[in-house]
């Protein structure tokens, strides 16, 4: 087992995550903590790494790691970023094992809403079981700035897409892993965004990498339209409050010239939560609520300056894909809707790029990726077999 390799030497950090969920969250997120001289290096390589103790697959045997790791900073500087990776259990096969790296959906732009902090941070991975059973070593980066210190630049689509890519970086760097430089990228909501400019990224940021598919369950995609539609749902609010506390620090903007005075207090709260299971949902029910009798924006952030841009800028589909896509979207999903998707896949098509396209009727936002997990998974394994993507383009 992999994991014997990384015990003795890791025993004094792995003692500090055995109980997240009994006050160890502080300790966990305190080994998240990097000084600066940790920082510079080549992207991917790995900065620390630990057992992801309590919090690994249960139905697959497999080891689990947290891992810091370095990528690349908006402004191209180098950054840690945090995540996990998930190893079969036993020697790699003669041709190593592939890789699937997981982008999640939207969990919060703060610190403490990383998912590899999680308790139950396998269980945040839809298809993982599977995905370990069939040999693949899985990674799933939280993104600059969920776990480690500052803001997540949320909706980014670089940002995003270079940790995807560097998180495949880390499995190789990992000792006794066996990652092949074959990889697919599989995400849901914001990780489909991050999973589509991932592939438009890969061919310039990781060249040395192989890319043989992207699948995305209802992906974020014109960002202008999704937001512009979202803003008077609850979802939509929670969404636009992240979005723009995120933004408004990384354009150094104080929110106060977004936010209404008497809505302030509500927004901060709600930008500040985390969503990443049923608690948190509950709890930021709990907050969203004045929101929703409230006109707590000052602007239409779709139409005004610079926010607009952004949100044109981080629309993924203005760059070829870089391999094949596939895209799930449920019927029934009210947070992005199913006719942007459909939109978003013919452009693709149009670009010439091979998608296959399938509907889940019924299905909501939340259930879109465990609803297509195991036709994303059959996809990504013919496109390791190296069997001819199929295309719905041309029916």
């Amino acid at each position: 087992m992999l994991i014997s390799t990384y015990r003795f030497k890791f025993a004094a950090v792995a003692t500090l995550v055995v109980c997240l969920s009994c006050g160890g969250l502080r300790e966990a997120k305190a080994l998240y903590d990097v000084k600066p001289d940790e920082i510079p290096g080549r992207p991917g390589t790995i900065i620390r790494i630990w057992p992801l103790e309590g919090a690994g697959p249960s139905g697959a045997r497999a080891d689990a790691f947290r891992v810091l790791y370095r990528s690349t900073g908006l402004k191209g500087e180098p950054i840690a970023v945090s995540g996990a990776i998930f190893v079969p259990h036993g020697a790699a096969p003669a041709g190593g094992r592939d890789v699937i790296a997981w982008a999640h959906p939207t969990s919060g732009v703060m610190p403490p809403c990383a998912p590899s902090l999680m308790p139950d941070t396998a269980g945040l991975i839809w298809g993982l079981d599977a995905m370990l059973q069939k040999g693949y070593v899985v990674t799933a980066t939280d993104y600059p700035g969920l776990g480690t210190d500052g803001i997540h630049p949320y909706l980014i689509g670089e940002s995003e897409g270079r940790a995807v890519l560097d998180s495949v970086r880390a499995a190789r760097d990992m000792p006794e892993s066996g990652a092949t430089d074959r990889f697919a990228v599989w995400g849901h909501s914001q990780g489909g965004q991050a999973a589509l400019y991932a592939g438009e990224l890969a061919a310039r940021y990781a060249p040395e990498l192989k890319l043989v598919g992207v699948a995305a369950a209802a992906p974020a995609t014109y960002l202008i339209e999704l937001l512009d539609t979202d803003k008077n749902s609850p979802s939509g609010k929670d969404i636009t409050a992240w979005a723009l506390l995120s933004w408004a620090r990384l354009e150094n903007v104080p929110v106060t010239s977004l936010v209404e005075p008497d809505a302030m207090s509500t927004f901060e709260e709600v930008a500040k939560d985390c969503i990443q299971s049923l608690p948190q949902f509950e709890h930021i029910e709990h907050d969203e609520r004045p929101l929703q009798h409230e006109k707590f924006l000052k602007i239409n952030p779709t139409t005004v300056e610079p926010w607009r841009s952004m949100m044109e800028h981080n629309s993924p589909g203005q760059a070829p894909a870089g391999a094949p896509v596939f895209i799930a979207q449920g019927t029934a999903d009210t947070t992005v809707n199913p006719e942007i998707t459909t939109r978003f896949g013919e452009a693709l098509c149009a670009q010439g790029t091979r998608v296959s396209f399938i509907r889940l009727p019924g299905v909501t936002h939340t259930f879109a990726a465990r609803d297509s997990a195991g036709a994303a998974l059959a996809w990504m394994t013919a496109r390791f077999e190296g069997v001819p993507a199929p295309s719905d383009c041309e029916r």
